[in-house]
């Protein structure tokens, strides 16, 4: 008897159709054939015990188990599911009416329990697009696609569940996962570092009020205890909730890598990826072998921050791997046999000191020669550095401000003008495939970007003096845009050119 189950394959953040063939017929063995790793292969050994230990009979005849389409690579454990109850149903163990409505996925205990399985989101995701009935997926992968509410998302404990389900005899409605919203609301609160906390530094508290309200890469460079990593850690704080969009995108990432939330719902905090400057190419961009390619933290920073502090640190092939990411809002990561494309529109926010001792433009506090300061900020190429928006420098804190400290603004209000900010782009850009200033391209600069002539001359005047390259011309009226749409202007006005134009810092110092 032929059977036919329904899978999916992640490829990238989206998932295509396997569909698990299972024929018993006369003879001897059991043969799984469909370009099948070796994961896929060692799930035979695996779901005949899970099959035995609850109580079901391996057929002693020959079993031919296909994964179509046989010329896409299959590789996981998440095929053990589909499998078992393939062979339950060709053996006519259960009648099982219910077995072509479902996308069925999930690793199997030798208990016959049911384990967590990468990609639970983009697998709905296609049972939706396809139409449907629903999915069936381990309960802790399940609670990911717990929005998809044209669907049946059931998440199962057991082998046992999944059968239950199948034979479409008694109410399965006590397995479906719902989504609690107010319990979301609750689990994503957390604190942040308040700008009104942190003692002076406005002018790089304006830029990340800028960074904020455009999406914009940001870099700022200061001595030692100068608050870089609070001001950092502060932009959490003011960034606006992610729209649906946004947030499907990066819980598709976070589901595909297995760093999904375990909880019911989509991801609503922007992501704030912090990782160690040492961390390895891979780590960064994304990687892997052969078909099993992972995300990197770029992704996983999809609509969020990507903070990398000490960044002059980093190895320089790595951080010249940023460019097409930063520049493109995606990465692309080729291998012999494949070649998968993940989002990356992250904001970039960089912290270094200015030399090794870190204390250079401190008075003189700095112990290196001329040529340390230069080879240490020398591994922050041109390139790098024309596609980093706003560059801050950052000086320590005077004491007597310190001790004499009054509060500034707070996160809240800062918030609140960026969150007007984003909305004024989401209405501009609503017939574009892009939400913020930072993400225009240069046809949509000369569309939406007009400059009067006052403004044209500004900026012809500062290229000319500070001799900056097409690409910091083309950041300047992206960055001058965001600053009249924080103080809710409909056109750019010279000041805000020179405002924007301010933050080329490291273009001027000629490194």
């Amino acid at each position: 008897m032929l059977t036919h189950i329904q899978g999916a394959k992640c490829i990238g953040i989206d998932a295509v159709d396997v569909t698990v063939e299972v024929d018993i017929d006369k003879g001897i063995g059991i043969h799984l054939v469909g370009l099948a790793d070796i994961a896929v292969k060692e799930s035979l050994l695996r779901t005949i015990t899970a099959l035995e230990s609850v109580g079901y009979k391996i057929p002693g005849k020959k079993i031919v188990i296909n994964l179509a389409p046989a010329d896409l690579r299959k590789n996981g454990s998440g095929y053990d599911l589909p499998i078992a109850v393939g062979i339950v149903a060709a053996s006519g163990q259960e009648s099982l009416p219910a077995l072509g409505e479902f996308i069925i996925m999930g690793e199997l205990g030798l208990d016959g329990s049911v384990r967590a399985v990468n990609g639970a989101l983009p697998i709905a995701e296609l049972a939706q697009k396809k139409g449907i009935t629903g999915v069936i997926l381990p309960a802790v992968s399940a609670s990911e696609a717990a929005e998809f509410d044209q669907i049946s998302v059931y998440g199962v404990q057991c082998l046992s569940e999944v059968i239950e389900i199948l034979k479409a005899e008694h109410d399965c409605s006590h397995l479906l996962v719902h989504s609690d919203l107010s319990e979301q609301e609750n689990d994503i609160e957390e604190e942040f570092v308040d700008f009104a906390d942190i003692i002076g530094q406005e002018c790089a508290k304006r830029g990340m009020e800028i960074a904020a309200g455009g999406g914009h890469n940001i870099a700022m460079i200061g001595a030692p205890g100068s608050g870089k990593t609070s001001i950092a850690k502060a932009l959490a704080g003011i960034l606006p909730p992610m729209s649906l969009k946004e947030s499907m995108t990066t819980s598709k990432i976070y589901s595909v890598a297995g760093k999904g939330t375990h909880r019911a719902g989509l991801i609503r905090r922007r992501p704030f990826r912090a990782p160690h400057y040492s961390a390895s190419l891979a780590a960064i961009i994304g990687g892997g072998n052969g078909d099993n390619i992972m995300p990197g933290e770029v992704s996983l920073a999809d609509g969020g921050v990507l903070f990398i502090d000490e960044f002059a640190q980093m190895p320089r092939s790595v951080i010249e791997a940023l460019r097409c990411p930063i520049e493109d809002r995606k990465v692309t990561i080729s291998r012999l046999k494949s070649k998968i494309e993940f989002p990356a529109s992250f904001m970039l926010v960089a912290a270094s000191n200015p030399c090794p001792c870190g204390y250079y433009g401190e008075g003189d506090k700095c112990t290196c020669t001329p040529a340390q300061r230069l080879n240490y900020l020398g591994k922050l190429s041109g390139p790098i550095l024309d596609r980093i928006d706003l560059q801050v420098w950052m000086h320590q804190v005077p004491s007597d401000q310190i001790i004499n400290a009054r509060k500034g603004e707070s996160s809240e209000v800062i918030a609140r003008r960026v969150a007007t900010a984003r909305e004024i782009q989401a209405r501009r850009f609503q017939d574009e495939k892009i939400s913020t200033n930072a993400e225009m391209n240069g046809r949509q600069i000369k569309q939406y970007v007009p400059l009067s002539d006052a403004c044209q001359q500004t900026l012809e005047r500062i290229m000319s003096r500070e001799q900056l390259s097409m690409r910091a011309y083309y950041r300047i009226i992206k960055t001058a845009r965001t600053i009249a749409d924080l103080a809710a202007l409909p056109d750019i006005l010279p000041e805000h050119i020179i405002e924007a134009a301010s933050f080329r810092l490291l273009d001027k110092q000629g490194l």
